[in-house]
């Protein structure tokens, strides 16, 4: 018990000792001399150890990584993410995709001439098409999603792709440019205005529909690599267009039926179905694949698997 208590008295006196060092430390440097030497060296860029002083290198002259020369620094890490889509690939630069003052919420390139064409040619988007098995660019805000045809690896694809984008980042090039022109027939899907966007000129119901996209469907659909694009109100059907990774998706029937077409019929009364718009390449596209499906069913019979879920698919959506 003696020796307990004696340690005991030793560690307080140990921790008292400690205090007060570090009272008295922390006293010293508030003399104001001592405050003057640290504001004095401060100005001068430079420090005393005896009879010698060495300059301090001054922070604007410390050398910073900042590639191309363009002001402040820069991160490069870029992050991929799946989307439901399996032909579809997202990429995060860590950096703004679409320029500055582009009122367009996102930008598609679907042929090696609309990199090109005016108004928004994008030379990243010209060697990424260039990519053996890449069908299309999608530009969002702060992503950019890679589509690639089916019968293309994305073990071949994802590191040339990866490679692009990482070396336009760093040179600091301009990922999107913008001329004037126009996109007509260019191949390049974007709009001078954001179809969600407020008009005055929209009825009260076209204006529901647009704060519940803008607010409760587009963000949903931008985390898996799409955006979303509104094409009008007519006779209680919500007309609709897909982008990016959910432009090309299986699954996109899904999407309109059981997402937004219920959750814009629960709070809008007058809405009676949402329909999507299809491009005339779309629309053949379609044609020929329930063309397929149909023939499919024909040599198995009524027991027959779909392979996709779509109008005219072997599939069913209720």
């Amino acid at each position: 018990m003696v020796a307990n208590a004696v340690s005991r008295s030793a560690t307080r006196f140990i921790s008292e000792l400690r205090t007060a060092t570090r009272a008295a430390s922390n006293a010293r440097l508030a003399t104001p001399a001592v405050r003057q030497f640290h504001q004095l060296s401060q100005r001068t860029g430079a420090f005393s150890t005896g009879s010698r002083t060495r300059p301090l290198a001054s922070r604007s002259s410390a050398p910073n990584f900042n590639p191309a020369g363009l002001g402040g620094r820069r991160t490069i890490f870029i992050q991929t993410e799946p989307t439901p889509n399996p032909d579809a690939l997202k990429f995060l630069p860590n950096h703004r995709v679409l320029p500055e003052g582009v009122s367009t919420p996102f930008l598609e390139y679907l042929s090696p001439r609309s990199t090109l064409s005016p108004p928004y040619p994008s030379p990243l988007a010209a060697s990424l098409l260039n990519v053996e098995g890449v069908t299309s660019i999608f530009y969002g805000l702060d992503f950019i999603t890679v589509t690639k045809s089916p019968d293309a690896n994305w073990a071949h694809v994802k590191p040339e792709v990866f490679s692009l984008i990482t070396e336009a980042v760093t040179k600091g090039e301009e990922i999107v440019t913008v001329v004037e022109g126009s996109a007509t027939e260019s191949g390049q899907e974007g709009l001078e205005a954001d179809s969600l966007g407020y008009n005055e000129e929209d009825s009260e119901v076209v204006g529901m529909i647009k704060e519940l996209l803008e607010t409760r469907i587009r963000p949903a659909i931008q985390e898996d690599g799409g955006d979303i694009e509104f094409r009008g109100f007519e006779n209680g059907t919500v007309l609709l267009k897909l982008r990016g990774a959910c432009r090309t998706c299986d699954s996109s029937t899904v999407t309109l039926k059981n997402g937004i077409e219920s959750m814009l019929m629960h709070y809008i009364e007058e809405v009676q179905a949402v329909h999507q718009v299809l491009d005339q390449e779309e629309e053949i596209a379609m044609q020929e694949f329930a063309k397929f499906e149909e023939k499919l069913r024909q040599q198995k019979g009524d027991d027959a698997v779909g392979t996709t879920v779509g109008k005219g698919s072997l599939d069913t959506v209720a």
